[in-house]
């Protein structure tokens, strides 16, 4: 018995199935399969044809389905590797094995976006940078932007900017509804690229952070000598400096009274005999702060090993304290604390 002729062609009007068909219903396949599919990620032209060549199907019949299954599962068979093609792809792939710098500098040369989705690396800036963004931009771009944002970032945007200029956008923001997405992906895809067009800082934290950071680990006396200096050299410097640095004598004036158990608790009882029975000056007062806001039983221990310890060499005292204050510094990172800005009421 010869072999049933299959539906397509017994169907003189049946489309036929070329490549790009092919490609439709090996799709559709997949999505009755439940597959989720990122098929907004394609170029918005291919997006539209695929739309297009799934409209002119109608109905396939079994043998038809069964030969572009099989030559689909064939294609993959004999795929030995596959690469993400084009500049674009390979900079998406080597993300985070390159540096930042030559990543920008080939996205800059060869003209390749900085990101499929702009708006999703846009949308992930703090609300400090946007606001930086939006006010270098028009008043109907700062609508677009702040469209596309999160609701609650944006509010916390508008709430920064100086009222006229807010009430301006609000007005534009009205006037968005008749934006066609191919615009505001444009517009995603410029500020992206000037944000990518920046040259790729060195260090993660600003000046102030860093020679903060170093003094906090410095003897006393050295970092007050540094200190002098500088506002010799820079006072308004040197005063943010200051406010950077948190040493052992700054915790009663950083440190909440109520969190002097959680500190205690995060470092060698030793640790806190050594630096309490060796402070002086601000940090014997600092010693006494955190002997008056633990419980009465584990203060009078503390002191008793104090007075059994004599007397205490500078550099033991100086080597506990940094202990201390790095345990802080530490849950201060993890969110288990928040110092206080110098003098700041605690109530």
């Amino acid at each position: 018995m010869s072999q049933m002729p299959s539906l397509a062609s017994l169907d003189p009007a049946a489309p036929q199935l070329t490549q790009k068909r092919k490609a439709a219903i090996i799709v559709r396949i997949l999505m009755q399969e439940g597959a989720e599919l990122s098929l907004s990620d394609l170029p918005e032209a291919l997006q539209e044809e695929l739309t297009h060549e799934m409209g002119a199907l109608r109905q396939i019949d079994h043998t038809s389905l069964g030969e572009v299954i099989e030559e689909f599962l064939a294609e993959l068979d004999a795929v030995g590797m596959t690469f993400p093609g084009g500049l674009a792809g390979a900079l998406d792939a080597l993300d985070g094995s390159i540096s930042a710098s030559t990543a920008a500098r080939i996205r800059k040369q060869a003209g390749v976006p900085v990101h499929r989705d702009p708006w999703g690396m846009i949308g992930g800036l703090d609300a400090a940078r946007l606001l930086e963004v939006i006010d270098a931009e028009s008043e109907e771009v700062a609508a677009v932007v702040l469209s596309k944002l999160p609701v609650q970032k944006s509010a916390e945007i508008l709430g920064q900017m100086d009222g006229a200029r807010a009430r301006r956008i609000a007005y534009a923001i009205s006037q968005t509804s008749a934006i066609d997405p191919e615009t505001v992906q444009t517009i995603g895809s410029a500020i992206a690229l000037q944000l990518s067009s920046r040259p790729v800082a060195a260090f993660t934290d600003g000046p102030v952070q860093r020679v903060g950071a170093i003094l906090n680990s410095t003897p006393a006396l050295t970092r007050d000598g540094v200190l002098e200096g500088l506002e010799e050299k820079d006072a308004g410097f040197a005063e943010e400096v200051r406010k950077a640095i948190f040493t052992f004598g700054n915790i009663p004036t950083r440190i909440d009274p109520r969190d002097i158990p959680k500190i205690t608790r995060a470092v060698d009882q030793a640790v806190l005999v050594t630096a309490i029975g060796g402070g002086q000056g601000a940090d014997a007062k600092a010693g006494e702060f955190i002997l008056s806001n633990m419980s009465q039983r584990m203060a009078q221990q503390l002191r008793d090993e104090i007075n059994d310890a004599g007397k205490i060499k500078a550099k033991d005292a100086e080597e506990a304290m940094s202990a201390i204050v790095g345990a802080i510094r530490e849950m201060e990172s993890a969110g288990e604390l928040l110092l206080l800005s110098d003098g700041e009421d605690d109530a």
